[in-house]
């Protein structure tokens, strides 16, 4: 029996109110839209496909004061192990973040898992009392200065995390149009050679993803995308069809399939890895031991890892004592 993805469902409720503050953060929410939003955005995802980035997304994200779903009270709703929409920090008072989440790059060859940490905001204007880049730099260095007792602890800063902090701008002016401009760290040489790593510093990227649909400039793969996710003019139907056809984002599936689906495709793209060789496998893989831990995290049981990932029990107690 076929139902509705996520989606599907998501721009059905929406309408043509996609912009509004509610829908548009359940819609940018999603799992398949945030994985294309990465590979057009952030550099550690553009040779990977959706489907492989879809995969390196944690289990669920927290979406301030939506629900997953048209109807849910989110009650039963998963939230990211340790993250939430709210950050409180004593002195440095309360921000709320529109989407968070974590994400997952594999490593190559010997380089071990890297993890980073996502903020997606929406913004319907483009002028507003303050510069949205300011904005997007206090909101990352936020995110650096929570990980204390979170990701490190003491002194340990060589296990920060890299943050990026996307902002998406809908209806952009004209003289604009459709953009994209990322602001990072980068090192300046000034006086002789400082030699240090890139991964050093590389920490905090602000990208502001510019949105209109007038423009003649159409501007890259992604922002035919979001224009036509978000588009006030285009009804339900006609985004679904578009969005499957040009973009290959999924509107049906067999109900009850959506939660296991990350762990299926974990498990189809490690066996492949195994026949067509370790190097080939870890860039494309996803591993099908990580997702089986983050869900032991979780306080799964073995019987429910095991549903979601396709798994038999035997082989989630194996991983999970090696």
């Amino acid at each position: 029996m076929k139902g509705k993805t996520a989606i599907g469902a998501a721009l059905d409720a929406a309408g043509a109110k996609a912009q509004y503050d509610g829908h548009v953060k359940r819609i940018l929410g999603n799992r398949q839209v945030l994985a294309r939003i990465l590979k057009g955005a952030s550099e550690e995802f553009r040779e990977y496909s959706p489907e492989e980035i879809v995969g390196w997304i944690e289990p669920d994200i927290e979406i301030e004061g939506t629900a997953l779903r048209p109807g849910e009270t989110g009650k039963g709703k998963l939230i990211i192990t340790g993250d939430s929409t709210e950050s409180r920090i004593p002195g440095e008072g309360t921000i709320t973040y529109d989407i968070r989440f974590r994400v997952y790059v594999p490593g190559q060859g010997s380089r071990e898992t890297v993890k980073l940490l996502m903020n997606v905001e929406a913004q319907k204007k483009f002028y507003l009392k303050y510069r949205i880049v300011t904005r997007g730099i206090f909101y990352g260095a936020r995110m650096l200065s929570e990980q204390l007792d979170r990701e490190f602890t003491d002194s340990e800063y060589g296990k920060l995390k890299k943050v990026y902090s996307i902002w998406i701008c809908m209806n952009a002016p004209l003289h604009i149009g459709n953009a994209l401009t990322e602001y990072w760290i980068g090192k300046r040489d000034i006086i002789g050679t400082m030699p240090e790593k890139k991964k050093n510093y590389d920490k905090l990227s602000v990208i502001i993803i510019c949105l209109n649909e007038k423009s003649r400039e159409k501007g890259g793969e992604l922002h035919g995308f979001l224009n036509t996710l978000l588009s006030p003019r285009m009804n339900a139907a006609r985004k679904k069809e578009v969005l499957l056809r040009d973009y290959g984002v999924e509107m049906e599936q067999e109900i009850g399939e959506e939660l296991k689906r990350m762990c299926n495709l974990s498990e189809a793209i490690e066996e492949n890895a195994m026949r067509e060789g370790v190097r080939k496998g870890v860039r494309k893989g996803i591993s099908l031991t990580k997702n089986i831990m983050r869900l032991a995290g979780e306080g799964k049981s073995e019987e429910e890892i095991s549903a979601l990932c396709g798994v038999s029990a035997k082989m989630v107690r194996e991983i999970m004592k090696a």
